[in-house]
């Protein structure tokens, strides 16, 4: 694989249960890939247990969200000059052996952003956060055109003319109106089947309460706020 090629940027926020099997696995499996943890002001140990292993970190000294976070992770790949970034989660849901097969997607077919799904030619479940995901697809098929199975998703692969873009656009997140935004301004996209684990440690913010408002965060911003952009050509 080419030097320089793709970099794994790893948001972590009070991932200390989990964050050493994570980058154990890539350090074992794919060492390949370069990586880099970016601690978002974390308040448990995550931020000691990467220092003493000696993994490569960014330290932020306060919680900035994840569109921080990974912005941070997405300025430090352009400066470092890779071609690719993928975004693995720090507890251990998405599995770094369909990074090649996401990679070869990319390459082949010129594409600016590769979304890991759980649900190309599979039936959604039926669940409050699957019928979200269905919502916000609808939404985003209505205003871009493009039909995508697992919007919310968050292993999502950005080659560096996305990155520039991103990690110099404060409201650009690593989300689904974020997606959508970059659909519209001519970005390819498609979709690259993929399974996920459970979360096995601690627990995800994504409650029922807040499962709604980010649905609504999304639909709102897709709909109405990404109207008041402008375009910036990929």
């Amino acid at each position: 694989m080419k030097e320089k090629k793709l970099c794994i940027i790893v948001p972590a926020y009070n991932e200390a249960e989990s964050i050493e099997k994570v980058i154990n696995n890539i350090i074992t499996n794919y060492s390949c890939y370069d990586y880099v943890i970016v601690n978002d002001g974390s308040t448990d140990n995550t931020a000691d247990i990467c220092r003493n292993k000696g993994y490569n970190i960014i330290d932020l000294p306060v919680n900035l969200g994840l569109t921080g976070a990974f912005q941070t992770g997405l300025k430090w790949a352009l400066k470092q000059e890779y071609e690719y970034v993928i975004q693995l989660d720090g507890d251990g849901q998405h599995d770094p052996r369909y990074i090649e097969g996401m990679l070869e997607l990319a390459d082949s077919e010129n594409l600016d952003i590769v979304i890991g799904s759980r649900f190309v030619g599979e039936k959604k479940p039926f669940s409050l956060r699957m019928f979200g995901s269905k919502i916000i697809d609808l939404i985003i098929r209505i205003k871009s055109g493009k039909r995508l199975s697992d919007p919310t998703s968050g292993m999502r692969l950005f080659n560096r003319k996305v990155v520039k873009v991103m990690s110099h656009d404060i409201n650009m997140g690593p989300e689904p109106d974020t997606v959508a935004y970059l659909i519209k301004c001519g970005a390819k996209v498609k979709e690259y089947k993929v399974e996920m684990s459970d979360r096995e440690t601690g627990e995800s913010y994504l409650n029922l309460s807040n499962s709604i408002k980010y649905m609504w965060k999304m639909c709102f911003s897709i709909l109405i706020f990404q109207n008041f952009r402008e375009r910036k050509k990929i």
